[in-house]
């Protein structure tokens, strides 16, 4: 483990929808801190369940008002008797007030260049002041190329970005997807893009979920749940319709599920002897990890779970509002990584009955693919922390010489 004495780093997460920016920060903040001594992390984040997570010592959270996404792609505040615009003063507020109170040597922000409507934009002006790192962390996609550079382009994002930020990292392999494909970026900016790899995950066995599955099972995860309805109607209405679908199956619906799908997902489950259906699990590396078989979406967290524990995976893309879930699956099976059905084609309860049963004797991702995927991402991190520190060291010790 390497000394960093009083290292300090801040994550910003907007959490709109679902778990995944949340989990993907915490993990790169545990990975640091079990890597580097003296080091703490600081995640500001959005989403109204951070508290049900476990956090490691010397990560923390600030919890800022939750926003929440819409089907069509529009924001709404959790608490709906403010309005949506007070909302975002008040978490541009907070995002500030504690990036001047943490003073981070680094500020990675996850996703959203400028934080959701902008709320990040004047932290990060001020912590550039600061001769703060800021790095903006991609996924490996983030949506269509056509609806992507357009969203950036009316929102001005290559300029600001180019302005601001010392380093992009894409939390993937470059051999797999280029998030910004297609267009137009500078080569300043450019340069400064690291493919650091995907994230791979650990189980922590010391910390076993209560609800891990004695024997073999399939899991079938929605993320947050919040778009989950369909993906989870198809597995019910497969195992309805065929008899013979007896393996066993473990499907968690997810935390933001909505109410009235929940109830009757339970209700119908109860009548399935091979199906046991739960809410939630803030400990779903456990549950992938003891599975024998994988069924979801798409999603980025799950699919690194998925070639993490080498998992045979049936992936259901989401299609809208945006079109990543759906562009990293088609890359995916391009690969031989984990075999795909569209969301019309898993409403279909014989191709879906079809596919779950062959699901279980379905080769790894590990026997199948036709490239070499790097699972390093958390390694290059701490390479690249690693370095950033160094040379800053140099540098004070530098100026302190002049001096």
């Amino acid at each position: 483990m390497t000394q960093l004495n009083d290292a300090r780093i801040l994550m910003y997460s907007h959490d709109t929808f679902g778990l995944g920016h949340l989990r993907r920060c915490r993990t790169i903040a545990h990975s640091l801190v079990e890597n580097f001594s003296g080091l703490s992390v600081l995640i500001i984040s959005g989403s109204a369940i951070a508290g049900a997570f476990d956090f490691r010592a010397r990560v923390d959270f600030v919890k800022i008002p939750s926003v929440i996404k819409l089907r069509n792609g529009e924001y709404t505040s959790l608490d709906q008797h403010i309005d949506l615009s007070e909302t975002v003063r008040m978490r541009e507020s907070i995002i500030r007030h504690t990036a001047e109170t943490f003073r981070p040597d680094i500020f990675l922000v996850d996703k959203e260049p400028m934080g959701l409507q902008g709320e990040v934009a004047e932290t990060l002006a001020y912590l550039k002041t600061c001769n703060t790192q800021l790095v903006l962390g991609l996924r490996d996609v983030m949506d269509s190329p056509a609806l992507l550079a357009a969203e950036w382009e009316r929102k001005e994002l290559i300029p600001k970005i180019d302005a601001l930020y010392d380093q992009i990292w894409v939390y993937g392999p470059e051999n797999f997807y280029d998030p910004m494909i297609g267009m137009d970026i500078p080569q300043s900016l450019r340069d400064r893009i690291r493919f650091v790899g995907f994230l791979e995950r650990q189980a922590l066995h010391a910390e076993l979920s209560d609800n891990k599955q004695q024997g073999d099972y399939i899991l079938v995860t929605t993320g947050g749940g919040g778009d989950g309805v369909e993906l989870i109607r198809g597995v019910m209405a497969a195992y309805e319709h065929d008899a013979s679908l007896t393996f066993k199956t473990l499907i968690v619906l997810g935390p933001y599920m909505p109410g009235k799908e929940r109830d009757e997902f339970v209700a119908r489950g109860n009548a399935l002897a091979s199906v046991e259906i739960i809410n939630f699990d803030s400990r779903m590396e456990e549950l992938i990890a003891s599975a024998t078989a994988v069924v979801s979406m798409g999603g980025y967290n799950t699919f690194c779970e998925i070639l993490s524990f080498d998992k045979p995976a049936l992936i259901v893309p989401r299609t809208v509002p945006r079109e990543e879930q759906l562009i990293r699956t088609q890359r995916a099976a391009e690969l031989d990584m984990v075999d795909m059905l569209l969301p019309e084609e898993a409403d279909d309860p014989v191709q879906m009955a079809r596919a779950l049963k062959a699901l279980p004797q379905r080769q790894r991702p590990s026997e199948r693919m036709l490239n070499v995927i790097e699972m390093d991402g958390l390694t290059s991190i701490s390479d690249i922390v690693e370095e950033y520190f160094q040379s800053d060291r140099i540098e004070q010790i530098g100026r302190v010489s002049k001096a």
